[in-house]
């Protein structure tokens, strides 16, 4: 593997480029697996809830599937929780912006305060405002993101219900991954 020589990136040369550009390609293109290893680290961790955060995203994904959502929404729904570990107390913002390169702003919008909105649910147990998701009753997405809560986020704890395996979704994780749709680097590609 050859590798730029500069010391500073003030210094690096568009020879330097021309090694870096398909070396960051492939490492991109391989963005998929890495967000797939990620996201398996929620496996065993249950933090009391009756199934692990892992098979609750898989479970979330698999109902959107079988409603028939498209590739991104069932993307959404896989890796909603996927900033459980490293941000567990904003976990919604992190998996925003893992996803915000290859998401519409509606799905974005709606994977950044599900939380919230799903808080309704289970605030008041907690020493928290149910009702904090009012603030955000007046925004255009709220019912999409309310509309993912119900029908995918909240039932989606059953130990009993079918779940398929990160077998059926990983193909299409690369699919919406494979491409940015919004982001500075998006001209780096596994075509580079």
């Amino acid at each position: 593997m050859k590798l730029a020589t500069f010391k500073r990136m003030q210094d690096s040369t568009r020879e330097d480029r021309e090694i870096i550009k398909p070396q960051a390609a492939e490492y991109f293109f391989k963005l998929p697996e890495r967000v797939l290893a990620h996201l398996k680290l929620l496996e065993g961790e249950y933090s009391g809830f009756p199934i692990d955060r892992y098979h609750h995203c898989l479970q979330t994904a698999t109902m959107a599937l079988k409603d028939g959502r498209d590739d991104e929404y069932v993307v959404c729904a896989l890796l909603h929780d996927i900033g459980d570990t490293l941000g567990s107390y904003n976990h919604p913002e992190i998996a925003a912006a893992i996803l915000k390169p290859f998401v519409s702003e509606a799905n974005l919008w709606m994977i950044e305060h599900h939380g919230i909105v799903q808080g309704h649910n289970f605030f008041h147990h907690i020493g928290m405002d149910r009702n904090m998701r009012e603030q955000l009753r007046a925004h255009r997405l709220y019912q999409h993101t309310l509309e993912f809560v119900d029908l995918y986020d909240d039932p989606a704890f059953d130990p009993s219900a079918e779940t398929w395996p990160i077998d059926v979704l990983e193909p299409i994780v690369r699919r919406v991954m494979k491409a940015p749709k919004r982001s500075i680097y998006k001209t780096i590609t596994a075509d580079a």
